[in-house]
């Protein structure tokens, strides 16, 4: 089961920090579009939006701290997608069936990262970071085994 379940981690939490990345590098276009669905100061919400991403997407690459990873996407999604992909709102069919395709996959990327705050810590093939290693292992049996 590692297999499949660090791939699916690796092309979700990769999904996410691209995405992240993209927020600040096209901050300007990006907070253009968000400003024209009523977001003040655009420019910033984008940048800003991004760094829950990049958080996330790398938590959950690493394995590192993957809850807190999963809880910063969920937020994003969960305070982005009502305002950003607000199909209710539209008049022009085609505007509105992009919205709510849009809406709809975010909610789907939501119930993924929720799914994962499940998963329980730490993770298998994760960054090993803050964990004992080997030498310390062999350092605490060495100590048992000494007493």
């Amino acid at each position: 089961m590692k297999a499949p379940f660090l791939i699916g981690r690796l092309l979700f939490g990769g999904y996410f920090l691209y995405n992240g990345i993209n927020h600040l590098r096209n901050r300007k276009q990006l907070g253009s579009y968000a400003e024209s669905k009523g977001v003040p100061n655009g420019e910033f919400t984008v940048a800003a939006a991004g760094i829950p991403l990049l958080i996330g997407g790398t938590s959950l690459l690493l394995g590192l701290k993957p809850k807190l990873g999963a809880a910063a996407i969920l937020g994003f999604l969960a305070g982005v997608s009502p305002v950003m992909h607000d199909f209710w709102r539209n008049q022009d069919p085609n505007e509105r069936q992009a919205n709510m395709i849009n809406f709809t996959k975010n909610a789907a990327l939501a119930g993924g990262a929720l799914a994962l705050m499940g998963v329980e810590e730490p993770w298998e093939a994760s960054v090993p970071v803050g964990r004992p290693g080997l030498g310390k292992k062999l350092k605490k049996i060495a100590r048992q085994i000494a007493a």
